[in-house]
């Protein structure tokens, strides 16, 4: 990979700013792309550079990827960092990037499209070894029957998004026809993917996640939190490391965590959760979240 002297920045606010003062830090330039509306914010007046991409709304500015590419292009930028939100785990970004031959800060494409469809990350976590539970597609045929095989209750799961939207416990078969008719319906209205999914419902159960950085060859862990302390699925304490885990569990969730980095040759920061029952000393892969560090990654 080149040298990155250039950072095209596609954010705002303090997420722009964090991501300038690592550029001015490493010796980068910095190129902040703005809208009309946050010409003078800022962020604009700590970048080397601004770069207008349009008097519109956010759909047409800082969610557009032909915008975002174009100036990059304009500027001459070798890397666009997206920060977090906005285009950050787009993967029709990542592919612009390549097809311009700009770097992108963050996962490749491929990485994202699996991060960002819950059914296709669990199959990487599959094909890496690691444990998932039982579940599948909820077929609108096929429901009732694979949630028998699953046995209840089951969770009803969106495919394309998280936050607790477009998920159901289901406790029962009489409700699982609507639970989905919902679920599908909150999927489509919040992420535009009405696909949902089946899970075997663990309870009681903590929500434990690694922390990985790779290089797109090499993946280590930096550790693991506790984030079971919730309200509607949100998360409100996050504890690090997690506590009250056996030091055998602990170990497995890092390596089989690392395992799924090194299936996907990441590149970047990445979350891989977990959802653990510490009274079986077993854990099953959740899903996986792309992250990114606040400055541009200077791959080998």
């Amino acid at each position: 990979m080149p040298a990155i002297r250039r950072v095209l920045i596609a954010n705002r606010g303090e997420i722009a700013v964090r991501v300038i003062r690592t550029c001015r830090r490493l010796g980068i330039e910095s190129v902040l792309a703005v809208s009309d509306a946050d010409a003078n914010a800022v962020p604009a007046r700590m970048a080397d550079r601004t770069i207008r991409i349009g008097p519109g709304g956010l759909a047409e500015t800082y969610l557009s990827v032909e915008a975002v590419t174009a100036a990059a292009v304009a500027a001459g930028a070798d890397a666009i960092h997206p920060g977090y939100g906005f285009l950050a785990e787009n993967p029709r970004l990542a592919r612009a990037c390549e097809a311009a031959g700009i770097v992108f800060s963050g996962p490749g494409a491929e990485v994202l499209g699996a991060a960002g469809d819950k059914l296709a990350a669990r199959a990487h976590a599959v094909a890496a070894g690691l444990p998932v539970l039982p579940g599948g597609p909820a077929e609108p045929a096929g429901a009732g029957a694979l949630a028998g095989r699953i046995g209840y209750p089951v969770l009803v799961k969106a495919a394309g998004g998280g936050g607790g939207r477009g998920l159901r416990v289901v406790r029962d078969a009489g409700d699982l026809e609507q639970a989905v008719a919902v679920a599908s319906a909150e999927a489509q209205a919040a992420f535009g993917d009405p696909r949902v999914y089946l899970e075997r419902y663990v309870s009681p159960a903590r929500h434990v996640e690694v922390q990985l950085l790779g290089d797109g060859r090499n993946v280590i862990h930096l550790g693991d939190r506790d984030c079971s302390v919730q309200r509607r699925y949100q998360k409100l304490v996050e504890e690090a490391p997690a506590p009250l885990l056996g030091e055998t569990l602990r170990v497995s969730m890092r390596v089989a965590a690392v395992a799924l980095g090194l299936h996907l040759k990441y590149q970047g920061l990445g979350t891989v959760e977990f959802l653990v029952d510490t009274r079986r000393g077993a854990f099953w892969f959740l899903e996986l979240n792309a992250r990114r560090l606040s400055g541009p990654v200077q791959g080998p």
